[in-house]
């Protein structure tokens, strides 16, 4: 099985444990003289196996991820980068915004990074988070994982 088949198997099984988890809630306490459409105890039971299954898969996948762990990271800090940079206010110029429209003189911001140099260095982090996911996509597709 390949890392991307296994990631598709532990969402499958995520989505197993959450649908059981419902059941459990919906059929742990009825109304008295109502039937039980199942067991809330051997629905608990088939959770707890559940969560054995997904722990043993996200061992797997974690164990075989060992050498892109760096690609990984570094995508998630460079996707965090671009969320701060999109909220980057880059107003030059008189401002209006709740503050300024309180105050009798008008308030005047000069921005060190410019809209457009913002702009771009969204575009070059958002091109090198594809760079990193299309090798990470690589791994996942040709990557076996043993024991499953």
């Amino acid at each position: 099985m390949t890392i991307k088949q296994a990631l598709k198997f532990k969402n499958k099984l995520v989505q197993e444990l959450n649908d059981l988890t419902k059941r459990l809630h919906s059929n742990n306490s009825v109304l008295e003289g109502n039937e039980r459409s199942y067991s809330s105890k051997e629905t608990l039971a088939a959770i707890y196996k559940k969560i054995e299954e997904i722990n043993i898969i996200k061992t797997q996948i974690h164990r075989a991820n060992g050498p892109v762990y760096d690609k990984i990271f570094l995508m998630g800090e460079l996707k965090s980068l671009v969320k701060g940079l999109k909220e980057l206010d880059c107003t030059n110029g008189t401002a209006v915004d709740y503050y300024s429209r309180r105050s009798e003189s008008p308030i005047i911001k000069n921005a060190e990074i410019s809209i457009v140099e913002r702009d771009n260095e969204v575009k070059f982090l958002e091109s090198r988070i594809e760079q990193l996911q299309e090798e990470l996509d690589q791994h996942n597709f040709t990557t076996t994982i043993s024991g499953l």
